[in-house]
């Protein structure tokens, strides 16, 4: 049979919705905390317990230091008693022995009971948060607790929310134990329990309501662009298809309105636009509008201002374009992320006859467009007088508006693409230095930091763009003007200098190698019989072009490819050639063309042609096929033995 105890903690776990662990943890803890109660044990003291759920025990341990003779039995036990726990104890250790006091009955359980009702509840809370935490941007669905003005307490099952005013849909009613649907707007952590905001007006409840209720979104055939919603009124949404032949429109729409239609219950009978999106701005700016038609769309991408979009549309949509209060202008605005700024077609035709009339530098162009201006004042003087105006009449001003309105941000995309060039040559460094730190007077720099001017690049870069945005600072005058301009000319901008590159470490080992072999090139001894016969061999090379062909012997010689024939090396090539192959350092160069200069300034034309061809006859200049190179061969005399030979190199 079971015990009290089991009972009640099966109930707990039940009742709760908890663990057995953690509530077995609680309970021990309870007991714990009425034990150091009941005895008033230290806090330094060890005490543990273990619960018997069968039998409804509950056996506390308390650490003790084992002596010989016991003073204090709360923190002391002999030592026959200290190795039933521990065989190995000896005096001066500390061990965990029972501790069970025998009245550990009413004050313990009612400490018990207050410790595990108190964890039990912060278990609770925590168990909420964390289940709650996790459905952070999810839909939820509830029933209606209570209402008040500020807030209505919606029942989530084990916990409570609110959905606050400014969260709910405008004109919604609630009533008690209505069901409901909403979406988890945050959920943080207080002493009382876990706070759980709700929200109906969200735009990502207009999402959730989509990928529920549309399959096509959940299944990722059909993808969620963007959606602006203002609850209670209107919302718009864009989709796009991720899969060719996929309508986007039509399946979040569903058959006859079907789908589109039980959000739109939900949403307290909210308009919802589902538009196509367009990767064009402005074809996608167009459709925002919808059901507005759209006449033009003129797009203005300014760095300062920002996007903006002139949308001309004729003047009977003028009002849908616009909608009740603005709300289909806002919300086209926000689904794109332009400013839109809507015109009807005779006010955007009335102020482009203007601009061409007033601006000087359109001039030619109002002269290619006089007689269509003549046309269009005689439309608007219709127009002012309530005349009816035929379909072609509005055709005209649509050509003519769009005609100018394309010439005019073509000079708009002109002169961005002028001003950036001109603020390229800001020394980026002057961005940097304060007005504060120049020459410029105290009051010209006190007039420019009052219009936000507050640096020497933002006085340059007006400078270079338009003089007049200065003047046009109170107190900013043209004297004040050339004095920036003296200032800015005293200033000098010193480039940074570039970072060192970073050598990494295997490129380094490289070039200590390199290094290495240089030394241990220059340190090789060279051979300087090798050298002289070298410098010797060049001597008569340029000798034996000085010499008629018919006086000189033939030599052999390698083919020539065509780079070779177009441009013959020079004496100083071959000899760099030769040098290189032998070994020969840059320093021992002038050795080698002492007995050159000797020739050339102590013998005569015909001394040296004759000795040229006497050295000629002992070598011989040959092509290796093998290695693709020019071999100097040259005839020794015989050696001791009597034998011929000959060396080469």
């Amino acid at each position: 049979m079971k015990s009290e105890l089991t009972l009640a903690f099966n109930e707990i776990t039940e009742r709760f919705g908890l663990s057995g662990d953690i509530v077995m943890e609680a309970l021990e803890a309870a007991m714990i905390s009425a034990y150091r109660r009941a005895v008033n044990a230290s806090s330094a003291q060890d005490v543990a317990a273990k619960v018997h759920l069968e039998s409804g025990d509950v056996t506390i341990f308390a650490e003790k230091e084992v002596v010989e003779g016991v003073e204090n039995p709360q923190t002391e036990v002999e030592l026959d008693i200290a190795r039933q726990y521990d065989s190995a104890a000896e005096p001066g250790d500390m061990v965990l022995v029972e501790s069970t006091p025998e009245d550990f009955g009413r004050v313990a359980a009612q400490t018990a009971k207050q410790v595990i009702l108190q964890r039990l509840r912060e278990a609770e809370r925590d168990a909420q948060y964390d289940e709650f935490a996790e459905r952070e941007g999810d839909m939820v669905h509830g029933t209606v607790h209570s209402i008040t003005p500020q807030a209505v307490t919606i029942g989530l099952g084990r916990a409570e929310a609110i959905l606050p005013r400014n969260q709910q849909i405008p004109g919604e009613h609630f009533r008690v134990r209505d069901r409901v649907r909403t979406y988890v707007l945050e959920v943080r952590k207080s002493s009382r329990g876990p706070v759980i905001v709700l929200s109906r007006s969200h735009p990502n409840m207009l999402r959730r309501l989509l990928e529920m209720e549309v399959p096509e979104i959940n299944q990722g055939l059909v993808e969620v662009k963007a959606i602006a919603r203002e609850a209670g009124k209107r919302a718009k949404v864009a989709v796009a298809a991720t899969r060719e032949g996929v309508d986007p429109v039509g399946a979040c729409v569903g058959l006859r309105g079907v789908r589109i239609q039980s959000i739109v219950r939900d949403l307290n009978d909210e308009k919802i636009d589902v538009i196509e999106w367009n990767p064009d701005p402005g074809t996608f700016i167009a459709k925002a509008l919808s059901p507005a038609r759209v006449s033009g769309v003129y797009l203005d991408e300014d760095p300062g201002r920002g996007k903006t979009a002139m949308v001309i549309v004729p003047e009977d949509q003028l009002s849908l374009a616009i909608g009740r209060a603005g709300v289909n202008a806002r919300l086209g605005a926000r689904l794109t992320g332009w400013r839109i700024d809507i015109k009807s077609l005779p006010e955007a035709a009335a102020d482009s006859v203007h601009l061409l009339q007033t601006d000087g530098s359109y001039a030619e162009m109002a002269e290619e467009e006089a007689d269509a201006v003549a046309q269009l004042e005689m439309i608007l003087a219709k127009k002012a007088e309530n005349r009816p105006i035929t379909p072609e009449e509005y055709q005209v001003m649509t050509q003519f508006v769009d005609r100018v309105q394309t010439e005019v941000h073509r000079r708009l995309a002109i002169e961005r693409a002028r001003a950036a060039e001109l603020r390229a040559q800001v020394p980026e460094q002057a961005y940097t230095l304060p007005l504060e730190e120049t020459e410029i007077s105290t009051r010209v720099s006190n007039l420019l930091s009052d219009a936000e001017v507050t640096n020497i690049g933002e006085v340059m870069e007006r400078l270079l763009l338009d003089e007049e945005q200065l003047l046009e600072i109170p107190g900013i005058g043209p004297k004040s003007v050339e004095e920036l301009r003296d200032v800015i000319e005293t200033i000098e901008f010193v480039e940074p200098e570039p970072e060192p590159a970073e050598v990494l470490e295997g490129e380094a080992e490289l070039a200590e190698e390199a290094e290495a072999a240089a030394v241990e090139q220059a340190e090789e001894p060279v051979d300087q019989e090798l050298v002289v016969e070298a410098a010797a061999e060049v001597d008569e090379a340029a000798a034996a072009e000085a010499a008629p062909a018919e006086e000189a012997e033939p030599v052999l010689e390698a083919p020539l490819t065509e780079a070779e024939e177009e441009e013959p090396e020079s004496v100083d090539a071959i000899f760099a050639a030769v040098a290189e192959q032998l070994g020969i350092a840059a320093e021992d160069e002038e050795e080698l063309d002492e007995e050159a200069l000797e020739d050339e300034d102590g013998e005569e034309d015909e001394e040296r042609a004759e000795r040229t061809r006497q050295r000629q006859k002992r070598r011989v200049v040959e092509f290796d096929p093998e290695s693709g190179e020019t071999i100097v061969r040259r005839r020794r005399k015989k050696g001791r033995d009597g034998e011929d030979w000959e060396g080469y190199y």
